[in-house]
């Protein structure tokens, strides 16, 4: 299954993408992990030896739920998504700099952007697995985990909506500069998966552009399990 991951992130439609990334922010894509794939990930969260860290969100005040970050070395699964969509991301975020007016440059390759991460003491690596149970939810955040930090992350739904859970919707929410600020509800189907901003995204006005803050969490989960996959570049203190 690994050796077709690349085949199948290359194979989106990144033109449409990278232009909903600048038009909202965010883009939502079409089912890229199989079923099997999917019940592999969900299978393989009682696999303690697989993760670094557990946290219970009830217990940090981060919602109700909880998460496992991977240790290294990394699936061969996540490591081919988080190499394959990292190639293609970094192109967007490149972009966004230019749109600000900032020189430096993310590299092409993701292994030259985590040794930027080591040289500040981020070694520890953040892919993750998500469970929320019935009354789960996530609170409105940020994952950074150091100076550095990659402009996008890419969450995948594990199972299906409506079928396996209800509710849990992925919520983006952004502040805009003097002005109220504005949410985004998104649904996804089993396998496909959200790329959106970790920090912040570029929007054009008047007078150049500017940067709206955004915020990502999940809604209460009304019934049933809801499990996700993160891809954050980045590395962690």
């Amino acid at each position: 299954m690994v050796q077709h991951i690349k085949t199948r992130v290359e194979s989106l439609d990144w033109e449409t993408i990278q232009h909903e990334l600048d038009e909202q922010g965010f883009a939502k894509l079409p089912v890229i992990l199989t079923k099997e794939e999917c019940e592999f990930f969900i299978d393989m969260y009682g696999v303690e030896e697989s993760y670094r860290t557990t946290i219970n969100m009830t217990r940090y005040r981060f919602g109700n739920g909880e998460y496992k970050y991977f240790s290294y070395p990394l699936p061969d699964i996540i490591q081919h998504l988080r190499e394959a969509f990292y190639l293609a991301l970094a192109k967007t975020a490149n972009r966004w700099l230019s749109y600000l007016k900032k020189t430096e440059q993310y590299p092409e390759q993701l292994q030259d952007f985590l040794n930027t991460c080591e040289e500040y003491n981020q070694t520890r690596p953040t892919p993750l697995l998500l469970k929320y149970e019935t009354g789960g939810f996530n609170c409105l955040h940020q994952d950074l985990y150091g100076d550095i930090f990659f402009p996008f992350q890419v969450v995948f739904l594990l199972n299906q909506r409506d079928q396996d859970f209800c509710g849990g919707e992925s919520l983006l929410v952004e502040q805009i500069p003097r002005a109220q600020s504005r949410g985004h509800v998104i649904t996804l189907e089993q396998g496909s998966a959200l790329i959106f901003p970790t920090h912040h995204r570029p929007v054009l006005g008047k007078k150049g552009y500017y940067k709206n803050r955004v915020r990502h969490g999940v809604s209460t989960v009304t019934a049933g399990e809801r499990y996700g996959l993160g891809i954050i570049f980045h590395d962690s203190k």
